[in-house]
């Protein structure tokens, strides 16, 4: 057999070993292991796996990891996910449907710390959904705009997709962070314009009649807190934001450095708010190592993935093909984002990466795209992915952490509906206007 037939042979057998359950790190070393020893031999086999595994995480860069890790944890116990939708409440309470759009930036707020989408939806199915149902919101919506809201954590920096990325792209990690901003910002003002149209349109969709003629006949119970006092709460958060994202772009810090303070600033705000206890900070830095070697593992089997079909010549004979006269760029780059959303459906936003990246990445370079914008459009559309059935891991995250027999998965897939239309039409906007994803990335 060609290096090619071995390639493309490859590529069916992981993903025959990922259907019937093997998982996606070990399917892709066994792969890899075997198609180069079939390319080549087994000695080149062993050789390449150690070379792989030594280059891929031995970087200073991989420290950033456990740091944007740990500080999402330490950020999500220490209450400030509450604080920022408290202050975004009521800020916008003379808003139509408020809660849901105070619900949308809060996310993005709590997002921009956080980094992973997964944590914002647990956070806030606990703080906002109650809330919204308190106050006469159909439970439908109320789960549909925290899933959907919930996808920031992966666009705004800092942002665990971004990293990884970065990584296979071969591109800097700051700028990656810095591209995620322009988009994150235009998505949740679509969020927001899509629940203020809902509630002038759709009025049912939003609002229970009964709940909110109930909500409105009692009033409010419970005392508010000053302005003031909501504003100081939300100052911490305001605070890590700087530090990392400021440090970065002013150049005081690298991406890994601006890690290690934003995992500094946000211990000293759980200590200081008395959040932590030994025992959970214990448990939290398993949680960081955990997440940590699982991600890093999965960058390795990756890295030797990458170089098996680069060794194949694989990805060059497919770009030849697909970019000549059989799509050209534009129809490969609809094809490509058409499959990470199919993709989105069945299996983990990290794995859809590392098994397509790898196949994608010299195509879209051969195709002279910008590849951060590339970036950004794939992020976007894997993200898609935790909304869409069957799959739907926000969705699933949020049905577990309400614990509630009322709420049925179907109905929280049906509520954020509007919010993967929404996002397919601002994957449109990002691939027609490139410059909402590379202006500050490139200044």
């Amino acid at each position: 057999m060609t290096g090619v037939e071995i390639g493309a042979l490859a590529i069916a057998a992981m993903l025959a070993l990922i259907l019937i359950g093997m998982p996606i790190a070990i399917a892709m070393l066994l792969v890899s292991f075997a198609s180069v020893s079939l390319i080549r031999n087994e000695a080149v086999a062993m050789r390449m796996i150690g070379a792989v595994a030594n280059d891929s995480i031995r970087e200073y860069l991989f420290a950033l990891v456990p740091m944007f890790v740990l500080m999402g944890l330490l950020v999500t116990v220490s209450g400030l996910g509450k604080d920022t939708f408290d202050l975004f409440e009521r800020l916008l309470r003379r808003v139509k449907a408020g809660l849901g759009v105070a619900t949308v930036f809060a996310n993005a707020v709590f997002a921009s710390i956080t980094g992973i989408s997964i944590a914002s939806a647990s956070v806030f199915s606990r703080i906002a959904v109650p809330e919204m149902a308190r106050h006469g919101y159909t439970k439908r919506f109320a789960t549909g705009v925290v899933a959907g809201s919930s996808v920031l954590g992966m666009l705004l920096p800092p942002s665990l997709l971004m990293i990884i990325y970065a990584v296979l792209a071969e591109e800097s990690v700051g700028r990656m962070f810095l591209a995620g901003v322009g988009p994150g910002i235009l998505l949740s003002l679509m969020f927001a314009g899509v629940i203020v149209l809902m509630a002038v349109w759709r009025e049912d969709w939003i609002f229970d009649r009964h709940r909110a003629a109930a909500a409105e006949l009692h009033g409010e119970a419970a005392a508010e807190e000053p302005l003031l006092r909501l504003v100081a709460k939300g100052m911490p958060i305001v605070a890590l934001i700087l530090v990392v994202l400021g440090g970065i772009y002013g150049g005081f810090l690298n991406p890994t450095e601006a890690g290690a303070a934003g995992a500094l600033g946000a211990l000293a705000i759980a200590l200081s708010r008395r959040s932590l206890k030994p025992g959970s900070f214990w448990a939290l830095m398993v949680e960081t190592g955990q997440i940590t070697v699982s991600v890093l593992f999965l960058i390795v089997a990756a890295s030797f993935f990458s170089r098996m079909l680069a060794m194949s010549g694989l990805p060059a004979a497919l770009a030849q093909a697909i970019l000549g006269d059989f799509i050209g760029p534009y129809g490969f780059l609809f094809l490509f984002l058409l499959l990470v959303i199919l993709l989105g459906c069945f299996i983990d936003s990290i794995s859809i990466m590392l098994i397509l990246l790898p196949i994608a990445l010299p195509i879209a370079r051969e195709a002279g795209f910008d590849m951060i914008w590339f970036g950004v459009l794939t992020v976007v559309a894997v993200e898609i992915g935790l909304l869409t059935p069957p799959f739907g891991l926000s969705v699933y995250t949020i049905k577990t952490a309400l614990d509630d027999r009322t709420i049925k998965v179907g109905d929280i897939f049906r509520g954020a509906l509007p919010f993967v239309v929404t996002m397919v039409a601002s994957l449109f906007l990002l691939a027609a206007f490139p410059q909402i994803s590379v202006w500050l990335a490139r200044m």
